[in-house]
């Protein structure tokens, strides 16, 4: 058989970048939909090629060697010109394919993902993948296409937009604020019992609310994500602090004391410098970008 030619093993390459992502053989095979062997073969093959070792092999997993680093910028290069081959043109009217999102729990679950049947009804072959969680969603390791963040990207090949600012308020239901002890000023709080983040699992400084407002308040709740505080709050034993834009969709839910007390948090949107020009991406992208501009007043908790 005739030797292969170097660029002529796009396959190789596409093993190497789950390596390199994930971190493990395993994760990788899991990733790809195939076996650890197969994914171990085309590794060899490509260190075969090259005449470089790309990993370094522990019991902790695979690390980019020096020559793995640069081999990454060119794996990345033929990725993104293998998915824009396979996108649709600006000229096309149908978009296909899959975009992921990965958002922060309360923000995919609440706001953006009720919102995506206006998106996939105009391209039906459109389909939106959307990982909602409180966590920092990687766009180098092809967790996502789209992330939405609470800070703006630092890595360079990483192209960023502010998506708006939101404003956090103390809030309690409407049953706890009629049976509690009066709330008259920011030292009040500190006699109420309140709901708020386990602080060693927070994912972004910025969700660090309560020592914002004192020091003096512990929360008897603690939760890693956003959404469990909401229906603790919802319960009506506790206060808790939560953006204007999600207690918005629960009437039985009160503001605090929201001329004392307003925090001010922002959302930003990430995309891959290499994927943001592939059209089905770059049309969920602009949605999402324009569904928060129609609702500024809302994240911003002002009336609409």
């Amino acid at each position: 058989m005739p030797a292969r030619k170097q660029g002529e093993n796009w396959d190789d390459f596409r093993y190497f970048l789950a390596v390199a992502r994930t971190g493990t053989l395993s994760a990788a095979a899991e990733r790809l939909g195939t076996e650890h062997t197969t994914v171990s073969r085309h590794i060899q093959s490509l260190e075969n090629e090259l005449k470089k070792r790309l990993f370094h092999k522990s019991n902790a997993g695979y690390v980019l060697t020096p020559a793995g680093e640069g081999v990454l910028q060119t794996a990345e290069a033929i990725e993104s010109a293998y998915l824009l081959s396979k996108a649709p043109t600006g000229g096309e009217q149908q978009l296909e394919g899959v975009v992921r999102v990965g958002a922060p729990d309360g923000f995919g679950s609440i706001f953006l993902t009720p919102k995506l049947h206006e998106l996939t009804d105009l391209h039906p072959a459109l389909e939106i993948e959307v990982f909602a969680a409180p966590r920092v969603f990687s766009l180098w390791k092809g967790e996502v296409d789209i992330a939405i963040s609470l800070s703006s990207a630092e890595h360079m090949r990483v192209a960023s937009r502010r998506l708006t600012d939101y404003r956090l308020f103390v809030y309690g239901s409407r049953s706890y604020l009629a049976q509690a002890e009066p709330i008259r000023a920011v030292r009040d709080l500190e006699r109420h019992p309140f709901v708020g983040y386990v602080e060693e699992g927070l994912f972004a400084p910025e969700l660090n609310y309560l020592s914002a407002i004192t020091d003096k308040i512990a929360p008897h709740i603690r939760s890693s994500a956003l959404l469990p505080q909401v229906f603790a709050t919802l319960g009506g034993q506790t206060l808790g602090i939560l953006p204007a834009y999600i207690a918005a969709f629960f009437p039985s839910l009160v503001r605090v004391l929201p001329d004392e007390v307003a925090l001010t948090c922002s959302f930003h949107m990430h995309v891959h410098q290499d994927h943001r020009k592939a059209a089905h991406i770059r049309e969920a992208a602009n949605f999402i970008a324009e569904a928060v501009r129609r609702n500024t007043r809302l994240f911003m908790g002002e009336p609409s």
